[in-house]
């Protein structure tokens, strides 16, 4: 203000970008440090006399500049204030890298968290805080890295011990909870983080419902599994069962009595009933059977006046025949 008050407006001097008052000044300060116009600002400094000037126009003061003072301000200013502005540059800058490099050394953050319950609403549209069992396989495989289990992943997903609840539903946190301990394993910061999700959870879904777990998803497998291997075994008994049921019916159809030995394996029940149903009924040695009970599947069969049919050594006979029924 002392030194460039008074000089004549022109290029960049006007009755706004002036140094005559304080305000005007640092207007024109800013201007400079953004490296525009400062040259237009100059220009009216560097000027020295007549015809340019009239250094006599206000007494003593006049309207001419001061070149060397002018230069060796603008200049020494230009250049501090293109330093400053270039340290903030890299600053900003190696600020925003260090904040990334921090965010990609993290196997987990906010964005995996946000990805996960986005694809949770696909599954979840009611927002019933579950998912069946049935459909945690394709939800696992659909979430985006790291949380990611890709199939074929039934096994590693039961390995997880999830728990469930009636109707073999599992709820959101607990599988969560399960995806981030496999990706970051059993560290000190597992619990913190488990904390800080459950706490966001609830401030986004603060009417959470409560539930009790009756099972896992590993004990479920293995109730599974041992349902798998009795009902195999019961399978091979009643096939056993019914061999020999029908071995003994085969032999009572076609072998003496003295080969037969005891009664038949099966008195009663469903193998009894059925093995009759193929066999033609009791496995009496001689018996009385009615036309009626009698399957029409066997080779040789007559019909007595009666009614009646007599088994004996494998013939049937009777007071009166009829044709073969076959």
């Amino acid at each position: 203000m002392t030194n460039f008050a008074y000089v004549k407006m022109e290029d960049g001097i006007d009755d706004m970008f002036n140094f005559q008052t304080f305000p005007n000044s640092m207007l024109c300060l800013f201007q400079i440090t953004t490296s525009a116009g400062w040259d237009g600002l100059l220009s009216p400094i560097l000027n020295t006399g007549p015809p340019y000037c009239n250094p006599n126009i206000t007494g003593t003061i006049g309207e001419c500049g001061k070149p060397a003072l002018g230069i060796i301000y603008f200049v020494s200013y230009i250049i501090v204030s293109f330093l400053i502005v270039v340290n903030m540059y890299i600053a900003v800058i190696l600020e925003n890298f260090n904040a990334a490099t921090e965010e990609s050394t993290e196997p987990l953050g906010e964005d995996d968290f946000d990805i996960f319950y986005e694809i949770w609403e696909k599954f979840d549209p009611e927002a019933t805080q579950f998912i069946t069992f049935s459909a945690l396989s394709d939800f696992a495989d659909a979430l985006a890295e790291p949380l990611r289990v890709p199939k074929p992943n039934k096994v590693e997903l039961i390995a997880m011990d999830l728990p469930m609840v009636s109707g073999d539903r599992i709820h959101c946190l607990d599988i969560l909870f399960a995806f981030t301990k496999r990706v970051l394993g059993d560290s000190g910061e597992m619990d913190t983080l488990k904390v800080q999700m459950e706490e966001k959870f609830m401030a986004a879904n603060p009417s959470k419902k409560s539930y009790e777990p009756i099972s896992t998803t590993l004990r479920h497998r293995q109730e599974e599994a041992s349902a798998t291997v009795i009902q195999r075994a019961y399978r091979s008994h009643l096939l056993l069962r019914s061999v020999k049921q029908a071995s003994y019916l085969y032999h009572h159809r076609t072998c003496s009595g003295d080969t037969l030995g005891g009664a038949a394996p099966e008195q009663e029940g469903l193998i009894a009933a059925m093995m009759g149903e193929n066999y033609g009924g009791s496995p009496d040695k001689s018996e009385t059977l009615s036309s009626a009970s009698f399957p029409p599947s066997y080779d040789s069969a007559t019909r007595t006046s009666s009614g009646n049919l007599m088994v004996e050594n494998g013939e049937i006979t009777g007071n009166q025949q009829s044709p073969d029924i076959k």
